[in-house]
């Protein structure tokens, strides 16, 4: 009978929970309501300035419960949207809870104060001070941005002399992109500071560039000195490149795959509109230029990459211009140089190997965000800064100014229109293969690092 009760307990217990082997409730130890008030206020602080400087809702979300957690104030509930964020804090059942709420401003990318914040949780979690922490946070709040106004204008505008360089410019058509787009970026801050919503911004840059582009093809059509042989489409394309490149896709893709919809959903109608606003504007400007007689020549073919080498060249100056875009310290600077070379070797060999464009850039964007987070960490600079300039310059510049003047050139004509559509459709593509290999390099680099730390840890302990 005994032997026939274990054989039945066994069964039972391979089937069944036990609920006596459940681990008993801990009791919550007694904190003091102002000291968990403060932990909580800092930890909510920290985590809005996270957003506020780009950082993704996932990281986000983590830092502010590891930032309670190492000052012993546990569950603590974060729930951030696009535009808010909420810390809840509930002590225990006679106790009640209490939930700070706070506003975010609309996010504007400084990899420098990133950096900043991302080592001062690890600072935290290391043992420092509350009162120290709080302090410090303060004087990284205060920090200004990291270049002056001149210097960003500058950068933006050497990103279009990359952009340039990729395609095999002249050093005419390069002088002017490099105008132009320093131009269409004075033009955005004159707005900015007229507090003109960023949607009209970028139609407006872009109706900049294209004037600038349509006056370079007046020049060539009269056999202009040094026009002869200008691309009036380069300077389109590398416009649209300097004026997609500002805009957080990477941190909207990797919101949506971490499952916060409403944050990923925010910034993607946000990218959407930015989007729309350079396309209205372009497009304005196409017609624009050929109502005045200066129409640009309409080519179904895509512009012809430069020697490889100078493509290299140029993806170098592109990925530095990004990164000091964005407020990057010269170490981050430097990786993304590193990475950008890396990304634009693995698009030009999935190219080679007839995968297709979009799936290449996926290919590029995978490969420089799994490498860029194993040096992240490792060198002490975000990884989201890193891979977003990397990835910039496989933004479709081209192909999306080849669809937009598709569309005007055609009129009635169906089969252009169509064939002018499936060019934005593939731009749309490569968007998103970018986004998506971008944030698949992050999920699937994050465990490697770890395994490799823990490695590292190991054979420390054992020396």
């Amino acid at each position: 009978m005994a032997a026939r009760k274990g054989w039945r307990e066994r069964i039972a217990g391979a089937i069944h929970v036990d609920p006596a082997a459940r681990p008993e409730t801990q009791a919550i130890l007694s904190i003091d309501e102002m000291y968990a008030r403060r932990v909580i206020e800092l930890s909510m602080r920290i985590a809005e300035a996270l957003i506020a400087v780009g950082a993704a809702a996932n990281e986000v979300t983590l830092s502010a419960s590891r930032v309670t957690a190492a000052y012993g104030i546990r569950p603590v509930h974060v729930d951030i949207t696009f535009n808010s964020i909420a810390v809840s804090y509930h002590g225990g059942e006679s106790d009640l809870p209490f939930t700070l709420i706070r506003v975010v401003r609309a996010p504007v990318p400084d990899h420098s104060k990133l950096q900043q914040l991302q080592a001062l949780v690890v600072d935290i979690e290391a043992g420092l001070e509350l009162d120290e922490a709080r302090i410090r946070f303060h004087v990284i709040r205060r920090l200004p941005f990291r270049y002056r106004p001149a210097v960003i204008v500058l950068a933006q505008g050497l990103l279009a002399v990359g952009v340039c360089l990729l395609y095999g410019s002249s050093w005419i058509v390069t002088l002017v992109a490099f105008l132009a787009a320093c131009c269409a970026a004075l033009a955005q801050r004159a707005m900015a500071r007229a507090h003109v919503p960023f949607f009209f911004s970028q139609a407006a840059g872009a109706l900049v560039v294209t004037a600038f582009a349509a006056a370079t093809n007046w020049l060539r059509v009269h056999d202009v000195a040094l026009f002869e042989d200008a691309q009036p489409g380069v300077i389109v394309a590398a416009g649209i490149v300097m004026m997609l490149a500002g805009m957080s896709v990477v941190g909207a893709a990797q919101d949506a795959i971490d499952g916060f919809a409403l944050t990923a959903g925010g910034r993607i109608l946000d990218l959407a509109l930015l989007t729309l606003g350079v396309v209205i504007g372009i497009v304005g400007g196409v017609a624009l230029a050929q109502r005045l007689g200066v129409g640009f020549p309409l080519s179904t073919d895509p512009p012809a990459l430069g020697p490889v080498g100078m493509q290299f060249v140029g993806v170098v100056v592109i990925a530095v211009s990004v990164a000091v875009w964005n407020g990057a310290t010269a170490r981050t600077i430097v990786v993304s140089a590193v990475l950008g070379a890396i990304a634009w070797g693995g698009y030009l060999a999935a190219v080679a190997g007839d995968i297709g464009v979009p799936l290449a850039s996926g290919v590029g964007a995978l490969l420089a965000s799994f490498i860029g987070t194993l040096m992240a960490h490792r060198l002490h600079v975000p990884s989201i800064a890193v891979t977003t300039a990397a990835i910039v310059p496989m933004v479709p510049g081209s192909v999306v100014y080849r669809g937009l003047l598709g569309v005007v050139e055609a009129e009635d004509d169906v089969i252009n229109l169509m064939l002018s559509l499936s060019d934005l459709l593939q731009a749309g593509a490569i968007g998103l293969a970018l986004a998506s290999g971008a944030s698949l390099g992050l999920f699937l680099g994050a465990p490697v690092r770890d395994t490799l730390q823990s490695v590292v840890r190991r054979r420390g302990r054992i020396r």
